[in-house]
């Protein structure tokens, strides 16, 4: 069984943070521990340091190799002007390349079930030009994540949530890509990327 770690915990909360914050925290521990305990148990006073360590480790490789503003803009911008075929077919490429076994499904509710570790996630991304993305898109993952037993629901968007769909989303457990994350998983996207000519904007 694979654990997830909670998102408002104090190690996920770490991993979003500067990587900074975790290395402080790990020295303030070793140096409270050489101050308040004897030399012989100095060492594994300090050991409580090492999951802060391991920590900023995974968060400072998680920012070095995270896109850039720059890189977010443009990627943005040519997501935004590809076909639906052209951006369903780089987003399937995305989590090929990334380790996931990917299926297409011909349902309204999802696009994609992609799976990795025994989890499957249900992908919904035919929305992805929206302006807005109300709840109506979120109450048909969610129902089809429960029907197909899926482990979490996934919405990719270029538009902004509606209050309601937003709460709707942390309700249900929801995780919805935008902005850097969409840039990340699409950071292969070719340079010279363009939509098909007379492709349709959206299925």
């Amino acid at each position: 069984m694979k654990l997830k770690m909670a998102h408002g915990s104090l190690f996920a909360i770490l991993l979003r943070s500067p990587w900074w914050i975790s290395l402080g925290i790990a020295a303030a521990i070793v140096a409270a521990a050489r101050t308040s305990l004897p030399s012989p148990y100095f060492v594994f006073g300090a050991m409580g340091a090492l999951p802060f360590v391991v920590i900023c480790g995974i968060a400072a490789w998680r920012q070095l190799t995270a896109p850039s503003p720059t890189r977010v803009a443009a990627t943005i911008e040519k997501v935004a002007a590809m076909s639906w075929r052209d951006f369903s077919s780089a987003v399937e490429s995305a989590f090929a390349a990334d380790g996931y076994a990917v299926t297409r499904l011909a349902g309204p509710a999802a696009d994609f079930a992609v799976r990795k570790d025994g989890r499957t996630t249900l992908v919904s991304c035919k929305r992805w030009k929206a302006a807005s993305v109300g709840t109506e898109a979120l109450r048909d993952l969610s129902a089809a994540q429960q029907q197909e037993d899926a482990s979490a629901g996934l919405v990719i968007s270029l538009g902004a949530l509606s209050e309601a769909a937003q709460r709707f989303a942390k309700e249900r457990g929801i995780v919805v890509m935008q902005g850097a994350a969409l840039a990340q998983l699409l950071r292969n996207l070719p340079a010279a990327a363009k939509p098909a000519a007379g492709g349709p904007t959206r299925r």
